[in-house]
C-alpha cells in the first residue's frame, strides 16, 4: 500500500463517520452555599447508531443533567431525551426527535488485534468547525481502567490522542465502523487513551432500549483468575478458573454452597478459564434460574446449582 493509498483510506473513513458524531451539551443544577442552586455546563461527544434519533454517548457526560443538547455537524440542534445510563460501563442512550440521521456502521471488537489503526473521532475541547481526528493503533486489549474498577469487561487501550470534550465519541477503524467508545484519559500520561469495546456497547444499549436500565445477575462472590502462584500455593490440581477469594453472607453462591477457596471452572455448558468467562456465562443464564457450577475444592470436582439474583446495588436504586 502506498502512502497516497492509505492516506486516502483514512480520510474515506472520516468522511464516512463524522457526519454521524454529534456535540452534546449538558447542564447540571449544583447548590451553592451563597447563591443557591448554578448551572453548571459540560461538554461531551456522541454518536448517532440509528436513523430515528438514538445517540449512544458516556454516562458521566449526561448523568445528573437537567437539560440535554445535541449538535449535529451539520448545524441542527435538539433537545436530547435520556433513554438510559449505565454507571457501571459508562454507557448512556439519548434519543432526539429527528429522522433520517446519518446513522454510523458499529463493527466487532471481539475481532481486533493489537496494532491495528484506530481513529478517535470527537468534540476535543470543544473547538469549533467540526469533530477533531486523531490517529493511532490498538495498544492493548481486555484493559482495566487505572485506578477504578467498575469496567467490567474490560477496555481498548489506544495511542490516539483522547483529550476532554471526546468522551462519548467513536473508536472507529480504516473502514470507518465504530470499534469503542471512547471512555477516559490518563492525566499527565503521554498516548494512553481508552475506550469501551463496541460489542459490549451492543449488549448495555440493547438492554437500556428495552428496560431503561442494566440488569446484572449476581452470585455474591470475588475472585481472581488462577496464576501458578495460586496453584503452587494451594496445590491445585489446575492453571484455569476462578480462585474464590470472598462469598457474601446469604448470597447466592453462599446457598449453593462455595466458600473460599473453591474454584469454579465451569457454569452450565460453558467451561471457566478467567473471570471474563465467568462474566460472559452469567450474562447468558436467566436470573432466578438454576445452572449447574463446577468447582474444584481441596483437590476435588464436585458440582451444585446456584441461582443468580439482580445485583444487589441495582435492587437498591429501584426501591
Amino acid at each position: 500500500m502506498t502512502l497516497a493509498s492509505f492516506e486516502k483510506e483514512i480520510t474515506e473513513a472520516v468522511e464516512k463517520l463524522s457526519e454521524s458524531v454529534v456535540t452534546i451539551d449538558s447542564m447540571r443544577l449544583a447548590r451553592d452555599f451563597r447563591y443557591g442552586l448554578v448551572p453548571l455546563e459540560g461538554l461531551g461527544s456522541g454518536v448517532i447508531i440509528s436513523e430515528d434519533g438514538y445517540i449512544v454517548t458516556n454516562n458521566h457526560v449526561i448523568d445528573g443533567a437537567a437539560k440535554v443538547q445535541v449538535n449535529l455537524k451539520d448545524g441542527r440542534s435538539f433537545t436530547g431525551e435520556v433513554i438510559g445510563g449505565d454507571s457501571a460501563t459508562d454507557i448512556a442512550v439519548l434519543k432526539v426527535n429527528a429522522n433520517n440521521l446519518p446513522a454510523a456502521k458499529l463493527g466487532e471488537s471481539e475481532k481486533l488485534k493489537v496494532g491495528q489503526i484506530a481513529l478517535a473521532i470527537g468534540n476535543t475541547l470543544g473547538l469549533p468547525g467540526g469533530p477533531t481526528v486523531s490517529l493511532g493503533v490498538i495498544s492493548a486489549l481486555g484493559r482495566p481502567l487505572p485506578g477504578a474498577d467498575y469496567i467490567y469487561e474490560g477496555l481498548l487501550q489506544t495511542d490516539a490522542a483522547i483529550n476532554p470534550g471526546n468522551s462519548g465519541g467513536p473508536l472507529a477503524d480504516l473502514n470507518g465502523n465504530v470499534i469503542g467508545i471512547n471512555t477516559a484519559m490518563i492525566p499527565f500520561a503521554q498516548g494512553v487513551g481508552f475506550a469501551i469495546p463496541i460489542d459490549t456497547v451492543k449488549r448495555i444499549t440493547e438492554q437500556l432500549f428495552q428496560n431503561g436500565k442494566v440488569v446484572r445477575p449476581w452470585l455474591g462472590i470475588s475472585g481472581v483468575n488462577l496464576s501458578p502462584e495460586i496453584t503452587r500455593r494451594y496445590d491445585l490440581p489446575t492453571e484455569e478458573g476462578v480462585f474464590i477469594v470472598e462469598v457474601a453472607s446469604r448470597s447466592p453462591a453462599y446457598e449453593a454452597g462455595i466458600r473460599i477457596g473453591d474454584v469454579i471452572v465451569q457454569i452450565g455448558s460453558h467451561e471457566i478459564k478467567q473471570m471474563k468467562d465467568l462474566i460472559a456465562a452469567l450474562s447468558k443464564i436467566p436470573l432466578n434460574e438454576a445452572a449447574p457450577v463446577s468447582v474444584i475444592r481441596m483437590g476435588v470436582k464436585y458440582q451444585t446449582n446456584i441461582r443468580p439474583v439482580e445485583a444487589p446495588h441495582l435492587m437498591r436504586r429501584r426501591n
